[in-house]
């Protein structure tokens, strides 16, 4: 794990996976778009418009998310990039502004944030100073077509910046419950959670659970990571009911070897990493591991530069994956006006892409979530629930 495991069983801990020997180089996949589909000139780590695709494989590989088709759905829908909704990332917080020598990400517009808070100094600044939220938030609305680095899933829409770990990646329950009140008094649609806590049961939380009833309550989807032990068993606060637990695969299309399974599962998302031991044959737990996440965020924590690092690879980036796509969902009006977060987690259910056997499983959840597939107009591919 990238931070320690903790002991003290009301602590939540950032849901990363430690970098991996193999991250240096990005293999091209090659885009999957099709000619009508939306492909932006974000360059990747190089000067050649379109790059992009050949680092991000999670928006538009093989076993990608099906970014292209879902950006130029919402075009089509009039909402680019999923313009108008707002999407709260509870996390270390963002580098979404200027404040004296802590700097806003390069790649990351001042028009894209809402009011946030931070609930670990108690004042109204939630600045990162991890770089674990900033890449979490660049998932979701990174530039986009600004020829400058990478893409974001959801990239018209806003984030609300709500600072509940500390530069640890460590949080307790009740910081966090408050956080989650505040994104929901706030008028946050989503809640990214990409967080755990481990060895817990809600009994050991019931501040944070209560918390995610009022959310739930209040129509706001909440979106928590698995976990990250390769348990089978999911994480609180996924493991509650009022949440979208999102587990990780890998660029092969395979269950992350760290990734939590079980009962609850709901869906999985690019986490990256190394293949899990699998009865597929094209999963090799043994072999290369596939490649990370990345997004522009710091390249180190003391010198607050920015780049495109490795080492970005868990749960934590699968999450936003789903809460970009719950965005693009609720802008495109495939569901009506304020669908329910009943209504959006069938829908990413229903449209999942089935992975391992078929139809609902403990590994996969109903599957991979497609972007394109949830913001199409029509119904879902299969039932809703199991």
């Amino acid at each position: 794990m990238h931070t320690p495991r903790l002991l003290v069983a009301a602590v939540a801990a950032i849901g990363l996976v430690a970098p991996s020997a193999a991250a240096a180089h990005v293999r091209f996949h090659g885009p999957l778009a099709h000619v009508a589909d939306y492909v932006p000139d974000d360059p990747g780590r190089g000067a050649v418009p379109g790059g992009w695709a050949r680092v991000q494989w999670n928006f538009t590989g093989p076993f990608g998310v099906n970014a292209p088709a879902a950006w130029q759905n919402l075009i089509d829908a009039g909402a680019p990039g999923g313009r108008g909704v707002i999407v709260a990332v509870l996390d270390t917080g963002v580098a979404y502004a200027d404040h004296g020598r802590r700097l806003r990400s390069p790649d990351l517009k001042p028009s894209s944030f809402v009011r946030g808070y931070d609930f670990v100094d108690h004042d109204p600044i939630p600045e990162d100073r991890e770089g674990h939220g900033t890449h979490v938030a660049s998932t979701i609305v990174e530039a986009t077509d600004n020829g400058y680095g990478l893409t974001g899933l959801a990239y018209g829409a806003r984030v609300m910046p709500v600072r509940v770990l500390d530069s640890h990646g460590e949080g307790d329950a009740a910081t966090i419950a408050r956080g989650v009140r505040f994104a929901v008094d706030h008028g946050a649609q989503i809640i990214n959670m990409s967080l755990e806590f481990t060895d817990v049961v809600a009994s050991d939380i019931p501040s944070l659970i209560s918390a995610m009833r009022y959310a739930y309550h209040r129509g706001v989807l909440v979106v928590a990571a698995a976990g990250n032990e390769s348990d089978g068993r999911v994480d609180y606060p996924a493991r509650s009911p009022y949440a979208i637990a999102v587990g990780a695969t890998t660029e092969h299309g395979c269950l992350s070897q760290f990734s939590n399974t079980g009962p609850g599962l709901d869906v999985v998302a690019p986490g990256g990493g190394a293949d899990a031991i699998d009865a597929d044959p094209t999963c090799d737990a043994d072999g290369p591991p596939g490649h990370d996440i990345y997004q522009v965020t710091y390249t180190s924590q003391i010198t607050r530069h920015f780049g495109i690092p490795g080492g970005y690879e868990g749960t934590s980036m699968a999450t936003p994956h789903v809460s970009a796509t719950a965005a693009l969902v609720i802008a495109s009006g495939v569901l009506g006006a304020r669908p329910t977060p009943t209504a959006l987690r069938e829908r990413l259910e229903g449209t999942a892409r089935d992975l391992g056997p078929p139809g609902y499983d403990h590994r996969f959840g109903w599957g991979l979530i497609d972007a394109a597939a949830a913001t199409a107009p029509g119904g879902p591919l299969r039932p809703k629930r199991r």
